[in-house]
């Protein structure tokens, strides 16, 4: 369960019973369906790129995808739709904050 202040949630590559998700590129499929909804709305050339509310990413060597609350405060089908492909695939959910990465020199 996703408590409602949550500002990100993690949807985690592997199962309820910790087994890891198939096929290999989930992350990136998923986001990239989610690439339309965006600060700004669908603009041109925004199937290129990510959502900043729905990044794939590895942690800890897992596939992931870190979705973001205002994903929710913009279109709430489309925060129901991830949230409800992560249960329906039984995958793992948590909540936390996405730390940046330190700037490079």
């Amino acid at each position: 369960m996703v408590s409602s202040d949550a500002k990100e949630v993690f949807i985690l590559g592997l199962t309820a019973n910790g087994k890891t998700f198939r096929p290999s590129d989930w992350a990136e499929r998923l986001a990239g369906v989610m690439s339309q909804f965006c600060p700004g709305g669908k603009l041109p050339g925004s199937h290129l790129r990510y959502s900043p509310w729905c990044i794939p990413t590895t942690m800890n060597g897992v596939k992931c995808v870190v979705v973001h609350r205002d994903l929710r405060d913009y279109d709430v089908m489309a925060w129901d739709f991830v949230m409800n492909f992560a249960k329906d695939n039984e995958l793992q959910v948590t909540e936390a904050c996405l730390i940046p990465d330190p700037p490079r020199k």
